[in-house]
């Protein structure tokens, strides 16, 4: 599995945990479906970029919104519920941030 979509489903179960009461309602099932359909026709493969350093931003507005708004909430949490993972998006984030500005 992709490891940006590792993260981001991490991140989607623990906003819909905290904020709808369950692990998966239908909402948050499609953000999932639809990050998960964006990643795998990701051009740059197994190469892929975190989104916030890729120079093509394949989310439409409305979902790019959404991914937004979860990764506001999660992102601080990420650290406590998901180390790991949270650990490996921060160290891809710096790589490819500092090859986007060469």
């Amino acid at each position: 599995m992709n490891p940006e979509f590792r993260t981001i489903e991490a991140m989607v179960r623990l906003y819909c945990r905290k904020n709808h009461g369950k692990n998966g309602c239908p909402e948050c099932r499609a953000l999932l479906d639809y990050a998960r359909m964006r990643i795998e026709k990701c051009p740059f493969g197994t190469e892929k970029p975190t989104c916030e350093n890729c120079t093509v931003h394949c989310y439409k507005s409305e979902m790019r919104e959404r991914v937004k708004k979860v990764m506001r909430f999660s992102g601080p949490r990420m650290l406590m519920h998901h180390p790991v993972l949270a650990i490996r998006h921060l160290i891809r984030s710096k790589r490819y941030s500092g090859s986007r500005s060469k």
